[in-house]
């Protein structure tokens, strides 16, 4: 037995795209929820994202296609939603950013953000009314948080909800606001005049006078979808509007939650699509007479995304399983989109320089995922923001202020 061979007898070669055989981990419903939404980002997402990216739009058209599929609200029970496992949302997380991250964003705000909002914190009558339709892809929801001067604090929100009558009048602005301009409803999140001003949600009709959502342009980033700044002047709703189960920032960022854990394994699709990119352009890409591939700095190249991507993929499913046991805890959360997105940044960085100049252009999606992934590095929660999340729960000291 040769020392390259390690001292293991090989009866199969390795699949490079598997390296551990993680799929072996898997149910055979949960591989099937993969290639059901892997097979729709072949024939949607893949033909035309290198348009789409470069137009600058999102394509509002795959919206129903991806009610039709379960993917709205998929983690969700009842109401339509397709109530689905962690894991399985994971992996068609995982699968919609492999095609790009603004397929995967919307799907986010959509199920994990705005529905779940409403799911867990809404009374019986507006779950009734919003979630059917938005688990079919009918009506499209936002997720009002996040303001021109409040980004990873909300505590400072300045977005204000008064009594008015039997009902409220909202004034304030968001910022960095997805599909606000599509939407036919808007989770706004505001302070109150009751006591001790608790922050409360309220579900805000888009088509409300004095609410008003304007596109963020241009961005060079996540520009296959859609990020809007919201003004709300002298927004009145009736008293039915507020989310009664919802007060104080606990509601809210029990969502974001939903949302970060999506990107754990969304960040890992993005990274495995930059990596076979690459491999497969090193394979066939000749160099001073051999394949790129051949050459020791490629190889090393290959080897660290192989084993981050790995890595990352054992750590979203662990995170899965944990959270389907009711086990997950948010600090663990933090530990996954830290770690995912921080490496899937890097592997995309790599890709694109093992492709050359050619990685610059549309023609390939390293660089497309590189820009995105600033962009998801940054919203529900920047890598300062966990990592002292992270400093918290080891030493139990709060650096935040």
């Amino acid at each position: 037995m040769s020392a390259r061979a390690g001292g293991a007898t090989a009866e199969r070669a390795i699949d490079p795209r598997d390296f551990l055989e993680l799929d072996a981990l898997l149910s055979e419903e949960e591989r099937a929820v993969r290639d059901r939404v892997r097979s729709f980002v072949e024939e949607r997402v893949r033909p035309n994202i290198k348009g789409w990216y470069e137009e600058a739009r999102f394509p509002r058209e795959l919206v129903p296609e991806m009610g039709a599929l379960g993917l709205l609200g998929m983690h969700l029970e009842g109401y339509g939603c397709a109530g689905r496992s962690a894991v399985e949302y994971g992996l068609a997380c995982m699968e919609l950013e492999a095609g790009d991250s603004g397929i995967r964003t919307f799907v986010s705000v959509q199920g994990s953000l705005a529905m779940s909002a409403i799911h867990r914190f809404g009374s019986e009558e507006q779950k009734q009314e919003w979630l059917p339709r938005m688990a079919r892809g009918e009506a499209v929801g936002c997720f009002g948080l996040t303001e021109p001067t409040a980004g990873s604090d909300p505590a400072s929100m300045k977005t204000f909800a008064r009594r008015d009558g039997d009902g409220w009048v909202i004034e304030g602005a968001k910022r960095w606001i997805g599909m606000a301009s599509i939407a036919e409803v808007a989770v706004i999140w505001a302070r109150t005049d009751e006591e001790g001003n608790p922050v409360r949600g309220f579900l805000v009709p888009t088509a409300a006078q004095g609410f008003s959502a304007t596109n963020i342009e241009p961005k060079l980033s996540m520009r296959a979808s859609i990020q809007c700044d919201i003004e709300l002047r002298g927004v009145r709703v009736p008293a039915g509007a507020m989310l009664p189960g919802a007060a104080g920032l606990r509601a809210p960022f029990s969502c974001l939650n939903e949302a970060r854990y999506g990107i754990i394994w969304g960040s890992m699709g993005a990274a495995r699509d930059c990596y076979e990119c690459a491999l497969e352009y090193s394979l066939r890409r000749e160099q001073f007479g051999r394949p790129v591939a051949s050459f020791q700095l490629t190889q090393k190249k290959l080897a660290d995304m192989v084993v981050e991507i790995q890595k990352g993929m054992l750590l979203a499913l662990h995170l899965g399983r944990m959270k389907d046991a009711g086990a997950l805890k948010h600090q663990q959360i933090s530990l996954g989109k830290l770690n995912n997105v921080r490496e899937a940044i890097k592997i995309a960085r790599e890709a694109r320089a093992i492709l050359g100049g050619n990685g610059v252009t549309l023609d390939y999606p390293p660089l497309r995922h590189a820009n995105n992934l600033e962009s998801v590095r940054t919203y529900e929660g920047t890598d300062e923001v966990h990592t002292l999340i992270l400093g918290q729960a080891i030493t139990g000291i709060e650096a935040f202020r």
